[in-house]
């Protein structure tokens, strides 16, 4: 026997040519990801070198009115990262030491992060069984006691049940800000993500659905009021050059280069997001095993950001879909409530916990072929535990 190099596969030598062989698929593949924008990230490249201007200059601005305008909000507000951009929603509401902030546990301590950079402390929301976003019941079960804002988590590129949790939130004047890092683009009855809170967040890691070449984050609300006070958190706190008046700022501003190379991708992020939904569907379609439970059906309140399934047997499947070179990613496997740095040893959240005990993510990026979205449901209805 000898291995095949390049996909860890094995097949007896022969003197033909092996009829079957295995495909090594990838989680996710940028190259190929942005090779269709090639022509436009090199033109956004020029405009801005030509310009010789860098930093909040007439890119940033253009992006700033064409993403709020995509989003269905006001105003949009480049920053220099997502992580940024959760901590400067937060303050701009006025969030501070002591306050208390409901969020979800089963996201990677994005928001956990972001709200005790605050100083404020977070009340963890368990998640629905079958989203694994925010559940609408479990927010109404909390222990009594003052909210001073609700992070919301857009999981996997789904929209949470916005509807109840921001009626929720409405009635007792709390304010909601969307953690919508996930979910550009995904929408319900005609409303976009980032358009159902007071403020939404938003990551263009170039992971992303909407990728920069590097990071970049961006905050989006109708609210001008608000709108004024993150530009002022941005940058040092300034109301004028110079004139520090607001407490909280810094320098978090999205970079100009960025910012262009965004506007050139931003025209296709529907028809990127359409794809990516396919291949969610294709798998929750057709991946057959009764050890897996299947992605949800993707509509357009998903925009398919993860292929995540779910499993009691996690490492044995992900060994098995190694051995058929599919690659594999958990998104996420500690709660935040059980990281080392918390503090919430004590909480209990029974469906986030066993979710970050099952969840494994499958490949899934608009460039995938259908090929290679086959070789993993085959791969998956092939294993044997």
């Amino acid at each position: 026997m000898r291995v095949l190099p390049s996909i860890g596969c094995t097949a007896p030598v022969f003197s033909k040519p092996i009829a079957r062989t295995c495909m090594q698929v990838p989680l996710n593949d940028l190259r190929r990801v942005h090779a269709p924008h090639a022509s436009a990230l090199r033109a956004a490249y020029e405009r801005v070198f030509s310009r010789g201007a860098f930093v909040l200059g007439d890119e940033v601005r253009a992006f700033e009115q064409e993403f709020a305008a995509y989003c269905g909000t006001r105003e949009c507000i480049g920053v220099a990262n997502g992580s940024d951009a959760l901590e400067l929603a937060l303050r701009a509401l006025g969030v501070s030491t002591g306050d208390r902030v409901a969020t979800v546990a089963n996201a990677a301590m994005y928001s956990t992060l972001a709200i005790r950079a605050t100083g404020a402390r977070p009340v963890y929301v368990d998640v629905d069984e079958a989203t694994l976003t925010m559940s609408p019941a479990a927010l109404e079960a909390l222990p009594s006691g003052t909210l001073h804002a609700l992070v919301v988590t857009h999981l996997y590129g789904r929209l949470a049940d916005t509807g109840q949790i921001v009626a929720y939130a409405r009635e007792r004047g709390i304010p909601v800000i969307e953690d919508c890092a996930q979910a550009h683009g995904a929408e319900r009855d005609g409303t976009r993500a980032g358009a159902f809170g007071s403020l939404a967040t938003f990551s263009f890691y170039p992971t992303k659905n909407l990728g920069a070449l590097g990071d970049g984050g961006a905050i989006a609300t109708s609210d001008a009021a608000l709108a004024d006070t993150v530009r002022e958190l941005r940058q040092y706190g300034w109301r004028g050059k110079y004139r520090v008046d607001r407490e909280g700022g810094r320098n978090s501003r999205l970079d100009e280069l960025q910012a262009a190379f965004l506007r050139a991708k931003l025209p296709s992020l529907d028809r990127e997001n359409a794809r990516r939904r396919d291949i969610v569907n294709r798998y929750a379609k057709d991946i057959r095993h009764p050890d897996i439970r299947s992605p949800l059906p993707a509509g357009s309140d998903s925009v398919s950001h993860l292929a995540v399934i779910r499993t009691p047997h996690r490492e044995a499947l992900r060994a098995h879909l190694s051995e058929r070179g599919v690659a594999t990613d958990i998104h996420y496997p500690i709660a935040d409530h059980r990281q080392r740095v918390s503090n919430a040893a004590d909480v209990k959240l029974p469906v986030s916990e066993r979710a970050c005990s099952e969840v494994l993510s499958l490949p899934c990026f608009p460039a995938m072929t259908d090929a290679e979205a086959d070789a993993v449901i085959e791969a998956c209805n092939a294993w044997r535990r």
